[in-house]
């Protein structure tokens, strides 16, 4: 009988340990060479940016052990000195680490997480593009320091090529990546590193297919796909939303008024540094395209009348303009799913969505693309 209890008692124990475990993660693993570090932090990523989740002290050989229960599965980070190692964690999970202090590259291993195997793929192409972009940087600001005040804008003509270039190759990198993990959270860890704005539409053709993955109890993909759900009705091949808005002489302006024409609908503000900056390239892009078609209508996002009137006549915009007078809280920016100026809508005569958010010489190609092509 006595061994039966004890037999029946390592089994209630393996249960116990086995439930606990269902109900919390482990990571445990080594820190190499430590030399005065004592101690590392455990993070995690959520809704609210990066937090602090518990620290640890590094024993003698450098062995350190959290345990964490999740409500669900999530991107946590290691901080080990200065530098933090990413992870994805659920609970279930028994997680092994390993790297070592001295190691410039900052390689590690992991184990005991496919999808923290899946982060480490992407943080390794991430880095490649990270590291040719610095060289860039690196290059340039050495060359313009010696040059000192002298700095041609020949200099700018060099780099920012090589430098568009990396962009956009490691964007491409990512979206791959990204395409090829819709059911990881690796995969939507890449998607929140691309530029929201450039890659609009691939990111919220991303958010259509990952809305019934299995990451419905993670608050920040659920945030994730609410907003780029609001913002697919005003994306590029959707119809553009009419709207009223008040005309800048006391008279409403409206979409509809545009039927069947090219129009550009602009927002901005007198106090968007930004803005006032593009305001030259689209006074010339107007000029040029007026007489084929283009229509620019204005939206400001002042609340100040006279600061947007004088901003007008400053900047010398010579097409009509309208505002809401609410900042970015106005009807028709909530409606346009504004959330940062310049901003801005290119629509076609059928009253579809064929652009959105081009500046500078982009726009210039695009609208020579577009009225070369209708002529």
């Amino acid at each position: 009988m006595k061994k039966q209890i004890t037999f029946y008692a390592v089994i209630l124990l393996a249960l116990t340990l086995f439930s606990c475990n269902k109900n919390s993660f482990t990571i445990s693993g080594t820190i190499n060479n430590p030399g005065s570090l004592k101690k590392i932090v455990l993070i995690q990523q959520d809704v609210n940016g990066i937090s602090v989740v518990d620290s640890a002290n590094l024993s003698e050989n450098g062995q350190f052990e959290f345990k964490h229960s999740t409500p669900y599965a999530n991107i946590y980070g290691l901080r080990v000195g200065g530098n933090v190692f990413e992870f994805i964690a659920k609970n279930g999970q028994s997680i092994d680490f390993s790297t070592s202090i001295t190691d410039n590259t900052h390689s590690y291993t992991i184990s005991g997480s496919d999808e923290s195997e899946k982060l480490k793929e992407f943080n390794k192409i991430n880095n490649i593009y990270v590291d040719r972009t610095n060289k860039i940087v690196n290059e340039y600001q050495t060359k313009s320091q010696a040059l000192g005040n002298k700095s041609p804008d020949s200099l700018m003509g060099v780099y920012k090529p090589q430098f568009m270039q990396v962009f956009n190759e490691g964007s491409a990198a990512i979206l791959k990546f990204m395409n090829e993990n819709k059911k990881s959270l690796a995969g939507f860890y890449a998607a929140t590193s691309l530029d929201s704005i450039k890659y609009e539409p691939q990111l919220i053709a991303y958010a259509d297919t990952i809305k019934d993955a299995d990451f419905k109890s993670n608050p920040a993909v659920q945030r994730f796909i609410k907003d780029k759900m609001a913002a697919k009705p005003v994306s590029v091949g959707h119809k553009a939303p009419d709207f009223t808005v008040g005309g800048i002489d006391g008279k409403p302006v409206k979409l509809s008024d545009y039927k069947g024409k090219y129009v550009m609908l602009d927002f901005w503000a007198s106090w968007c540094g930004p803005c006032r900056h593009e305001n030259p390239n689209v006074v010339k892009q107007y000029a040029i395209f007026k007489p084929l078609g283009l229509n620019i209508l204005g939206i400001s996002l002042d609340i100040d009348k006279g600061a947007w009137q004088q901003a007008v006549a400053t900047d010398k915009l010579s097409w009509q303009h309208g505002s809401d007078l609410k900042n970015f809280e106005g009807p028709t920016e909530q409606l346009y799913h504004i959330y940062q100026i310049p901003s801005n809508f290119i629509i076609d005569p059928q009253g579809i969505i064929i652009a959105k958010n081009i500046t500078g010489t982009d726009l210039e190609e695009f609208l020579n693309r577009t009225f070369h092509k209708s002529q």
